[in-house]
C-alpha cells in the first residue's frame, strides 16, 4: 500500500510541476507586422493594400517552406522586391513617404488565429513600416503560414507537444 501512495504522490508531484514549466511548441514562428504612417482612413486604407499585396506576393512562395529559417532566408531574398512594391502602392496612392522592411525580434501580445494561439512574447518578424509608422498595424504569421496559405494546398497542421502526454504514453506502454 505503501509503494502504491508513494507512486501516486510521486505522478502528482511530477504533474503538477511539469504544468508549471512553459511548454515550446514544434514550431517556431516568423510573424509579420505592417504599421502605418497614422491613423488617418487614408493611411489605414493604404495599410490594407500593402497588406495584400504582401500576402498575394508571398503566398506562392512561402507556402511549401519547411522551417522559419527557410521562411526568413527567403524574405531576406525578395526583401528589396517587396520594399519597391510597396513603394509603387504608396506612390500610386499620392504618398511621398518610404516603405522600410526589416527583420527583427520584436515584442507581440496574446492573439489567436483560427484555432492556434500564440501567447504574448517576444517573436521574429518581418516588419514593414509605412512612412512614420505611428498608425495602428496589423499582423499576422508568416511561418507557419496562418495568413499565408495557397487555398490550392494544403494548410500546415500546426501540433503541440506535451511533455507530460509523452511521458505517461512513455509509463503506461
Amino acid at each position: 500500500m505503501k509503494k502504491f501512495i508513494t507512486f501516486f504522490a510521486l505522478i502528482a508531484v511530477i504533474v503538477v510541476g511539469g504544468l508549471c514549466l512553459p511548454q515550446k511548441e514544434e514550431y517556431d514562428y516568423l510573424r509579420l507586422h505592417i504599421r502605418a504612417n497614422s491613423n488617418s482612413s487614408i493611411d489605414q486604407n493604404v495599410k490594407y493594400q500593402i497588406k495584400d499585396m504582401m500576402v498575394e506576393t508571398l503566398t506562392p512562395i512561402l507556402c511549401n517552406v519547411q522551417s522559419k529559417q527557410q521562411a526568413q532566408n527567403i524574405v531576406e531574398e525578395y526583401k528589396y522586391l517587396l520594399k519597391y512594391k510597396c513603394e509603387e502602392i504608396l506612390k500610386q496612392n499620392g504618398f511621398s513617404y518610404k516603405a522600410n522592411i526589416k527583420l527583427a525580434n520584436e515584442y507581440f501580445p496574446t492573439r489567436t488565429y483560427s484555432n492556434t494561439t500564440l501567447e504574448s512574447g517576444y517573436y521574429d518578424a518581418v516588419i514593414v513600416e509605412l512612412g512614420e509608422a505611428v498608425g495602428d498595424n496589423w499582423w499576422c504569421v508568416m511561418y507557419p503560414p496562418l495568413c499565408f496559405v495557397n487555398k490550392n494546398e494544403n494548410a500546415i497542421q500546426i501540433k503541440y507537444k506535451s511533455k507530460i502526454v509523452e511521458w505517461f504514453k512513455m509509463l503506461f506502454d
